[in-house]
């Protein structure tokens, strides 16, 4: 078994991503380098690199969200695991907030069911491995500033603006 990975060009900057055989994305980051991604991979979920030109339908989906379908990304499957209920959950429901309409890490810990848990919100989005078609860039900080990002602010930033300008036109 192996893992097919990509690197797609950006207005931000290269955006790599790893496949199962499956078709399902198992880590997605803005870097132009996709064994730096490994590591994000669950153990159990890992394989050898397989290098590939285009990813077929997930590609596709990456560049219709840049054209601007900014919910192209939403049917690309992903799969990564947590060892928790609680995280995957969290996962789901990240995939649920809308573009342009980004929420604290307050509002997020609501719509994943447990209020008080604002903490565990923010580790779910420090721990996922799927960056894009998992949007933690859409959380903000309560008082509505970015944040962390592990991919950084600008690329945050870039996004949400691409986002923002999107749903507003």
């Amino acid at each position: 078994m192996s893992i097919d990975s990509t690197v797609l060009n950006t207005p931000t900057g290269p955006l790599s991503i790893l496949a199962g055989p499956d078709g399902e994305v198992r880590a997605a980051g803005f870097t132009p380098d996709p064994a730096a991604l490994l590591p994000l991979v669950h153990p159990t979920l890992r394989a050898p690199l397989r290098p590939r030109a285009d990813l077929g339908p997930v590609s596709v989906a990456v560049r219709s969200y840049l054209d601007g379908d900014l919910t192209a990304i939403d049917a690309v499957p992903v799969r990564q695991s947590s060892g928790g209920e609680f995280m995957a959950h969290a996962w789901q429901v990240l995939r649920e907030v809308p573009p342009g309409t980004p929420v604290t890490y307050t509002r997020y810990a609501a719509l994943a069911g447990r209020p008080p848990a604002v903490r565990a919100a923010a580790a779910a989005c420090a721990r996922n491995a799927v960056a894009l078609f998992v949007p933690c860039h859409r959380v903000l900080r309560i008082d509505g500033t970015l944040g962390g990002y592990r991919w950084g602010l600008d690329v945050k930033k870039w996004l949400l603006g691409h986002e923002r300008r999107l749903t507003t036109t």
